[in-house]
């Protein structure tokens, strides 16, 4: 069969890259292509559109790059009515993704929506869109559920993607060495896979490594970016940036200033302390606090429905307020010790890995009986 994949950042990537290979392992005859990045492409199939060209966050941001998000959706279009598709999966990103589906259920072709859009959290009255565009939803957060039942909607709960990444991976025993980095323990710093996100956190994360000179600040380079960009921000600070092995750096890494985002929850998976920082435009965030309807940013938060994790937001995303949370992970063993316990009832919460595997099998059911 023909699967047709959009993924518009790093985290679709990651989990449109699992959902490509699970697919094929039930699905020898599988045909890919896709808008995603590196991880997707190297499970085989055409790279249409690399996510690195798409990825835009918050409304001013939207609004200023109008033009190419148009550009590429025109040409998302064209490229899925020339291919015929047995199947059209977008990956999250749902300002892009569901006027795809839209575009897609207009014109035959199935809609199987792989990893919801976050409708729970501001105008919920998207679902009613979704009821109409989306043949099947399949849903990462166990209370996405009653959330979609509530409006009349049934869905597939497969688990977290997340899982399957961060179980399958094998610890790098050797990468302390190969990237050259000492015995001081480490502070990872993962930024985010944004321009903005780079430009709006990264100078506060790095302004505080000269505070804690017993320990290294290590970042974790998006693929979307290269060793120079990051030295615009680095200047002549000694901060080494390692592209590739975010898994591996969290596997030796002692605590971890995070970008809001997927990697919020994959720190926690690794048993990081952290603490979850965000900064974007102004307006963008005036009109995300009079529209959104939810309590905490950060996934680990979300899925406990308390907080496990500082989130240090707008105008407290401060260098004193950074510099205070990262002391208390490292040197105030209580709290430290809190949040570790914390991550252990997340991860009875998540339970076990396979969303891939099941998320194939789901949908290859699903197309087999015209579904």
């Amino acid at each position: 069969m023909k699967y047709y994949l959009i993924a518009g950042e790093a985290s679709g990537d990651l989990h449109g890259a699992n959902l490509m290979a699970a697919l094929k392992e039930r699905d020898p005859q599988a045909k890919f292509r896709y808008f995603g990045g590196d991880l997707m492409q190297a499970e085989g199939g055409t790279l249409v559109k690399h996510y690195a060209e798409m990825a835009y966050m918050g409304f001013v941001e939207v609004a200023l790059n109008l033009r190419k998000i148009l550009k590429n959706m025109k040409s998302c279009k064209e490229d899925i009515a020339a291919w015929k598709p047995d199947v059209v999966i977008p990956v999250d990103f749902p300002g892009f993704n569901l006027k795809i589906a839209t575009f897609c259920k207009e014109n035959g072709f199935k809609v199987f929506y792989y990893i919801s859009p976050k409708v729970w959290a501001w105008n919920q009255k998207r679902v009613l869109n979704i009821k109409k565009v989306v043949d099947k939803m399949f849903c990462i957060l166990p209370f996405e559920v009653d959330f979609y039942q509530s409006w009349d909607m049934k869905v597939d709960y497969i688990g977290n993607p997340l899982l399957d990444a961060v179980f399958s991976h094998q610890k790098n025993e050797s990468f302390l060495a190969q990237n050259n980095l000492g015995q001081k323990p480490i502070v990872a710093l993962l930024p985010g896979s944004r321009k903005q996100e780079l430009k709006g956190i990264l100078p506060e994360m790095l302004a505080i490594a000269d505070q804690f000179p017993d320990y290294q600040f290590v970042i974790a380079g998006a693929p979307s970016f290269n060793q120079n960009h990051y030295a615009s921000f680095t200047g002549q600070k000694l901060v080494p940036v390692i592209f590739n092995q975010t898994y591996d750096l969290l596997e030796h890494a002692h605590a971890a200033l995070v970008a809001s985002g997927t990697a919020t929850l994959e720190t926690a998976l690794f048993h990081v302390p952290q603490v979850v920082l965000y900064k974007g435009n102004f307006i963008t965030i005036a009109i995300a606090r009079l529209l959104i309807k939810i309590r905490f940013i950060s996934l680990v938060n979300l899925i406990m429905d308390r907080e496990i994790v500082k989130e240090l937001i707008q105008q407290d995303c401060t260098l004193e307020k950074i510099s205070a949370e990262l002391n208390r992970l490292l040197n105030d063993q209580t709290y430290r010790q809190t949040m570790l316990d914390n991550y252990n009832l997340l991860d009875e919460k998540m339970g076990e890995p396979g969303a891939s595997a099941k998320t194939a099998e789901l949908m290859i059911g699903y197309l087999r009986k015209g579904c």
